[in-house]
């Protein structure tokens, strides 16, 4: 038995390292992952750093099922809209799905890359990204994008875990973010899990 336990925990390992190397999204197919609950990167937690006000467009990248999304939908009311993007339709869908049997309808999905956001510039008050970045191959395009698509003043929301193995850590993100443009603002949360927030310098920040 105790033979079986060690193997069964180095095969975890292994995977976890391997899908370090190999950034990715995760697959519909295994979205246990991202509807289990998030201790620490909780949703209140995300609401004290996002800021969020009524009649705001905000955008999250990899909603998965929309475990923050429905949530952030009625932080925005009203007048307010969230636009979700994601590589996976299905995922989308799954968002969508649930906010029609809700009865949410300010929700808009749209199906991309990151790094190529279907976006004008100055589009958005704010965008969030929830054990995300990791997953995107090339970070800093991505970073570039959403500082583009945020309008002046307007605030970035990352948030990471240790359970997560492309956790992007605190410094790294720091210094991707102050290459994009984008100003540290505050951080919610510890070193092992936590929502950072950066403001896009503009005249609503001054």
């Amino acid at each position: 038995m105790r033979k079986a336990v060690l193997v069964a925990v180095g095969a975890v390992a292994a995977a976890a390292l391997w899908w370090r190397r190999n950034p990715s999204a995760c697959p519909y197919s295994q979205r246990f992952w991202v509807e289990a609950p998030h201790p620490l990167i909780t949703r209140p937690r995300l609401h004290e750093t996002l800021g969020p006000a009524a009649g705001e467009r905000l955008l999250e990248i990899g909603p998965g099922t929309g475990y923050y999304t429905l949530e952030m939908a009625g932080w925005v009311l009203p007048g307010g809209t969230i636009e979700i993007f994601d590589l996976q339709q299905e995922m989308l869908d799954h968002v969508m799905r649930e906010a029609n049997r809700r009865g949410v309808t300010n929700v808009v999905s749209a199906l991309g890359d990151a790094q190529s956001l279907p976006y004008g510039d100055d589009a958005f008050d704010g965008a969030v990204l929830i054990t995300v970045l990791g997953e995107i191959p090339d970070q800093e395009p991505a970073l570039r994008e959403l500082a583009r698509v945020l309008k002046p003043g307007g605030r970035l929301v990352l948030g990471e875990t240790v359970v997560d193995p492309h956790i992007v850590t605190s410094g790294k993100l720091r210094e991707r973010t102050a290459r994009a443009g984008l100003v540290f603002a505050g951080r919610v949360g510890s070193p092992l899990a936590f929502f950072e927030r950066f403001d896009l310098p503009g005249p609503a920040s001054a």
